[in-house]
């Protein structure tokens, strides 16, 4: 097995990178600076190191990568004169990446190099390039939710995530997708609030022409557009009770009807599904069918609100920094640890998508770096 060294400042980077490594199958080691990293060469064997600084490499003569947080002419040739084997730039382009990984192991191993990933990247590969988020955190909640998605994934188990709005249950939805063995197949998302009542069969069912006044071509459902693959209702504590009963009986059969025929059609389909609602109590209410909740309830997933993880939220403030840079296609700003002691203190009533939302303003209105008087201005919306 390959065995790669990450040497990164950045500790969300150096999160990032191990976990998709290792999913891709590598054995993976992280350190923070050179003198961590010259003591873990010094106690086992790497074949390649992945690097923020050339100059941060040990010299035990073990091929590296920089991936540089920005692209310039003379990093580059920095770069090549330290000896690297592959220069890339952030945001990480992982196919190339994994590219120059195999790449530089093979030829450890004296095998032939095999084409780069743009010309023939292996199916593992190449059905994952959607590059689904990671999930930053190292807090004992959210490491408990990182386990249950690995061990649940694999197998065909319906999943109920639970969680308040915003905490990122549909990041774990995707996650349980990517993880399972129908990741190569179709991941449609269905979004039970946002559709009418009387719409919402038609929307999961699919429709024949004619079967309602605005029916004027067939058309398929989510279920059947999800075939081989996963169905994420999201919000399904918000489905009518007529609609409740027609899923009951996809999920209990493995078969649908169109709105408007009555031919059975045979779905293959793995169902996940998320509410913001305390279900239970909504049987109770009679808003939801009970035997329909023990259908999706399989195993239940509940991701935590922010402020039950506050020990995350520097983690999650420096990741938002470096993905939102990258997305103007700017230098991620500083921010003074004053600043993030304010944001820890915030109440995050919208969760995850909130504190994104503020580190976007912050970046966009702040100077230089970011200030705790930049915190106390614009955290709340104010611009003034």
């Amino acid at each position: 097995m390959t065995k790669v060294l990450i040497v990164d400042r950045s500790k969300s980077m150096r999160n990032t990178l191990r976990e998709r490594l290792e999913y891709e199958g590598y054995a993976t080691e992280c350190a923070a600076t050179s003198a961590v990293a010259a003591e873990a060469c010094s106690h086992s064997p790497f074949d390649v190191i992945l690097t923020d600084d050339a100059h941060s490499v040990p010299r035990v003569g073990v091929p590296f990568i920089v991936l540089a947080p920005e692209s310039s002419v003379e990093a580059a040739v920095d770069a090549v004169r330290s000896g690297a084997t592959e220069f890339l730039t952030r945001p990480i382009d992982m196919n190339r990446l994994l590219g120059a990984i195999r790449k530089v192991s093979e030829q450890s191993a004296g095998e032939a190099p095999q084409p780069e990933p743009e010309v023939a990247v292996p199916m593992r590969v190449r059905r994952r390039a959607s590059k689904v988020e990671q999930i930053v955190g190292e807090s004992e909640a959210i490491t408990h939710v990182r386990e249950l998605i690995d061990k649940v994934a694999p197998s065909e188990a319906r999943v109920l995530i639970t969680g308040a709005n915003g905490t990122g249950k549909e990041l774990v939805a995707r996650w349980l997708h990517e993880k399972s063995r129908r990741a190569a197949a179709p991941f449609v998302e269905v979004n039970c609030a946002a559709i009418p009542s009387e719409l919402i069969e038609s929307e999961l069912f699919g429709h024949e022409k004619g079967a309602f006044t605005s029916a004027v071509k067939q058309r398929k459902g989510k279920f059947e557009q999800a075939a081989g693959g996963t169905l994420f209702m999201d919000e399904i504590g918000d489905m009518s009770l007529s609609a409740q009963a027609k899923v009951l009986r996809a999920l209990q059969e493995n078969r649908i009807s169109r709105v408007g025929s009555d031919r059975d059609i045979d779905v293959n389909v793995r169902v996940v599904a998320a509410t913001n609602k305390n279900l239970r109590e909504e049987i109770r209410r009679g808003n939801f069918r009970e035997d329909l909740y023990h259908r999706l309830s399989v195993i239940v997933i509940s991701v935590p609100a922010l402020a039950d993880r506050r020990e995350d939220i520097p983690l999650l403030v420096e990741h938002f920094i470096e993905k939102i840079s990258g997305e103007y296609a700017i230098a991620p700003k500083p921010i003074e640890a004053s600043a993030v002691e304010l944001l820890c203190a915030m109440p995050w009533s919208g969760n995850i998508r909130e504190l994104r939302n503020v580190v976007e303003r912050l970046i966009i209105l702040s100077g230089d770096r970011i200030t705790a008087s930049d915190v106390e201005r614009y955290a709340a919306g104010n611009v003034l």
